[in-house]
């Protein structure tokens, strides 16, 4: 399956770990929430390193806030 989309519901807590796995994808802005990065979309395109690295920070958020649409 393929990731074709990327997003961050409500609840982050800000621990950086999405960023510090994926920061292609994610970022913390400082004071704010997790956000996706704009254009990350583009990387979006079946690389399986890539869509390695996004499973791992949607396996490792403690909050369960990151979500992924697969084709």
């Amino acid at each position: 399956m393929t990731i074709k989309r990327v997003r961050i519901i409500e609840g982050c807590i800000s621990c950086n770990l999405c960023e510090d796995l994926c920061p292609e994808v994610f970022e913390v802005p400082a004071g704010g929430t997790s956000i996706t990065v704009k254009g990350h979309e583009k990387l979006l395109n079946g690389d399986a390193e890539m869509e390695e690295k996004i499973t791992e920070a949607v396996e490792s958020c403690p909050v369960e806030v990151i979500e992924v649409d697969q084709e």
